[in-house]
């Protein structure tokens, strides 16, 4: 039985159920065959393959279609992700939106991000909380998983069969969205994750998510494994300026490996801001709260009980720290989470939903 959907148009919201097929027709209905295309995202697994997919439904149906992330890409997997599919992007700073006559914002609303061009979008379909922004085409479903899930009921009502590559792009999207189904997800996402298990090529999908790594990440591995500091089950590194503040996340992952470990905290410098990510085996107290709690104050803090991350201002923070002595300033990290005080709660400003 297909999950009820409604569709928002600029007369006001539909209040009739839809089944996909119907859904699939009014999408359709809004492109001609002289359209030029533009899709935009930001750029992330999900993003990109319902974007491939979105490609995929308007093939031969418009004059031509452009990706266009409004973000840089640097994590490895999303980097390999790109290379090893095949999927052609344009960075929204090349493009001209004038050459186009429609567009599309996929796995995002307008409203999530102040670099996404203020253009009148014809179609968002997404799966996070309704920001109830009027489009000619709307289909936000917050309850699924990942949109990569939506897209793939998409293709099925098309009765298309979707190439290896979209296949595995959507598989993978699915899989990291719904964090191997730890997370949030509804019987949909399970269903679209097993039809697409038949057409992906797993080989593809497991080699873009083992790329974590860059090679100039070594030296930020060498620093941290060095340095790092243990003290009752809890590891604590800071690695100064960083380049990119996804190593932080890497590291912080790498350390839970280790047999003992509870706890792992990790901090870089990057644009101006303490980046700090946490992770624990969530038996203990809750990360985000306390990370909330400890430094709110001075930036973005929050996250769930097992993983958190907090962004601070170097402005607010430097009466609090001497940002010349790195031994000083992992001290000051270590008591943040020693002291007594920092045991959950009520949090003092969230900012962060996920550690990642």
């Amino acid at each position: 039985m297909e999950r009820p959907f409604f569709s928002c148009k600029s007369k006001g919201r539909l209040t009739v159920a839809t089944t996909n097929t119907e859904r699939l027709n009014r999408f359709y209905e809004q492109f001609a065959g002289s359209d030029n295309v533009l899709i935009v995202i930001n750029a992330d697994p999900d993003a990109i393959a319902s974007a491939m997919a979105v490609k995929r439904l308007l093939w031969r149906r418009v004059a031509s279609i452009t990706i266009s992330n409004i973000n840089v890409i640097t994590r490895p997997d999303n980097m390999a992700m790109v290379r090893l599919l095949n999927v052609p992007l344009m960075h929204i700073s090349k493009v001209d939106t004038g050459q186009y006559k429609k567009f599309i914002i996929i796995d995002s609303q307008p409203g999530h991000s102040e670099l996404f061009p203020a253009i009148d979008y014809t179609a968002i379909i997404d799966h996070h909380p309704d920001e109830h922004i009027s489009a000619p085409y709307s289909d936000v479903r917050p309850e699924y998983g990942a949109t990569a899930s939506m897209m793939t009921e998409y293709l099925r009502a098309a009765k298309i069969k979707p190439s290896a590559k979209l296949a595995t792009g959507l598989f993978y999207a699915i899989k990291t969205d719904t964090a191997d189904f730890e997370r949030k997800a509804v019987s949909e996402d399970m269903r679209a994750f097993q039809f697409l298990f038949k057409h992906a090529n797993i080989h593809l999908a497991r080699k873009i998510e083992q790329v974590d790594f860059r090679l100039d990440f070594l030296n930020d591995f060498k620093k941290a494994i060095n340095e790092y500091v243990l003290k009752k089950n809890k590891i604590f590194v800071y690695l100064g300026p960083v380049k990119n503040p996804d190593i932080c996340v890497l590291l912080a992952d790498f350390f839970m490996r280790f047999n003992l470990v509870s706890w792992s905290v990790v901090s870089g410098i990057c644009d101006g801001k303490l980046v700090i990510v946490v992770r624990n085996d969530g038996s203990g107290r809750n990360a985000g709260l306390l990370i909330s709690n400890e430094f709110g104050k001075f930036g973005s803090a929050g996250g769930h009980r097992s993983m958190a991350r907090a962004e601070s201002s170097l402005d607010l923070l430097q009466p609090h720290i001497d940002f010349k002595n790195e031994g000083k300033i992992l001290k000051w990290l270590i008591k943040k989470f020693e002291k007594p005080s920092a045991r959950g709660g009520k949090p003092k400003k969230t900012g962060i939903t996920s550690g990642s």
